[in-house]
């Protein structure tokens, strides 16, 4: 019986340091779709001349959740609401944004970036969108310095964590 608590207690404190460590690599790879996104706003904006809400639909399309949930809510909001871009991509990002592994960094970004969408001629917009690619970019690098500098102690943290809490029972 004891064995099998102390085999519980060691797979749930490594499971959790897991899922801590996940959350790191988790929250590069959005930062990632996200960069994506927006070069891909970008060159529908620029190059296809095509209307924000008809971009964003196409945006949607083109990546998964949460990233195709923000687009596909924002696009929604500017067809069905009569409200700024501005007002539609607040919206849209508070809606998501508990479902995404970013930070407040990245929201204060995104929603800087949301102040002047769509205010602009095609090549100030396209100077908000580098701007906002170039913040990303270096959020994107703390992050990856932090998940390579903790991600691999989170986990061992996790499993020696389990043996501390076993070693104490036993």
């Amino acid at each position: 019986m004891k064995l099998i608590g102390a085999l519980l207690i060691l797979a749930a404190s490594s499971w959790i340091g897991l899922e801590v460590s996940r959350s790191y690599s988790e929250r590069i790879r959005q930062l990632r779709m996200m960069k994506s996104a927006l070069q891909s706003l970008e060159a529908e904006i620029m190059y296809g001349h095509t209307p924000l809400h008809e971009a964003s639909r196409k945006i949607s399309k083109q990546f998964v959740v949460p990233i195709q949930i923000l687009f596909d809510c924002f696009s929604n909001k500017l067809i069905e609401r009569e409200i700024t871009a501005k007002q539609a991509w607040e919206e849209s990002l508070k809606e998501i944004w508990p479902k995404t592994a970013m930070k407040n960094s990245e929201l204060e970004i995104l929603l800087q970036f949301g102040e002047t969408l769509g205010r602009h001629d095609l090549v100030q917009q396209q100077k908000q969108i580098q701007l906002t690619l170039t913040y990303l970019e270096r959020v994107e690098r703390e992050a990856t310095e932090k998940q390579q500098t903790y991600g691999k102690m989170v986990k061992s943290l996790g499993v020696l964590s389990g043996l501390f809490i076993i070693i104490i029972l036993i």
